[in-house]
C-alpha cells in the first residue's frame, strides 16, 4: 500500500472519524484506484510474467523490473548478464520511457507467452537502496484519495480545506463562497491536485501503438 495509517493521522484524521481498520481498507482501495488510473504499480511486487515474443531484440514489459531472477525463452534460460541483456527498469532514472528487455545478441522469437520473466517488479524511485521506494507524489495521491473518501465533497454546504480547490467565487466580507460542481476539473477524479499527480504518472501507450 502507498500510504500508512500514521500518514493519515498526521493529516489530522482522528480515531473518532475512522479507526485503524477502516483507514487500512481505504488505503488499500486508494492504492488499487491509483494502479487502475495510472496503469502502473508503485511498490516492489514479486511476479512471474508470461510475455509474447515479437521477433525483435527488444521486448516491452508491463512493469519495470527491479530485479530479474530468471528470463526464459521457450523454457530455456537466457543469460541475465549485462553483456547479454539490457534491462530498462526501476528504480526509475530521469529519461525513463518504458520498461523493456533488450538482447544484445539475438531476438525474442515470436510466440504467445513464450518468454517468461520472473523477479521483482514495480515503478519505484531511487532512495539509495536496490529496490527503491514508492514515489513521494504517489504517496501524496494515496493520502488525498483517502481524505476525499473520508470527507465527501460537502454539497450540504459545510466546508473544509479539502474543498478549497472547488471554490469559484468567494466574498470575504460575509465569509460566503460558491463551490464548483464535483468532477468539473476534467481529470480522472476532478480534483486538480490529485489529477496532476495521476496524469503525470500515467503509463504511456505501448511502443508501436497507433
Amino acid at each position: 500500500m502507498y500510504a500508512t495509517v500514521a500518514d493519515l493521522r498526521a493529516e489530522g484524521v482522528t480515531v473518532a472519524q475512522a479507526d485503524d481498520a477502516r483507514l487500512e481498507a481505504l488505503i488499500d482501495a486508494a492504492t488499487a484506484e491509483i494502479d487502475r488510473v495510472t496503469g502502473w504499480f508503485f511498490e516492489p511486487r514479486a511476479l512471474t510474467l508470461a510475455l509474447d515474443g515479437r521477433g525483435a531484440p527488444s521486448l516491452e514489459i508491463p512493469a519495470p523490473p527491479i530485479r530479474l531472477d530468471r528470463v526464459a525463452i521457450d523454457g530455456a534460460d537466457i543469460s541475465l548478464s549485462a553483456d547479454e541483456l539490457i534491462v530498462v527498469g526501476a528504480p526509475v532514472d530521469p529519461g525513463f520511457d518504458a520498461p523493456r528487455l533488450t538482447r544484445r545478441f539475438g531476438r525474442f522469437p515470436r510466440g504467445q507467452g513464450n518468454v517468461v520473466a520472473l523477479g521483482l517488479f514495480g515503478y519505484t524511485e531511487p532512495d539509495g537502496t536496490a529496490e527503491g521506494r514508492t514515489p513521494a507524489a504517489i504517496r501524496r495521491a494515496c493520502i488525498l484519495l483517502v481524505l476525499r473518501w473520508l470527507h465527501p465533497l460537502a454539497d450540504d454546504g459545510s466546508f473544509d480545506f479539502r474543498n478549497r480547490w472547488r471554490i469559484i467565487e468567494e466574498r470575504t466580507r460575509d465569509q460566503s463562497y460558491k463551490l464548483d460542481r464535483p468532477g468539473s476539473g476534467g481529470g480522472p477524479t476532478g480534483d486538480p491536485e490529485l489529477d496532476a499527480i495521476l496524469l503525470r504518472y500515467r503509463r504511456p501507450a505501448p511502443m508501436g501503438a497507433a
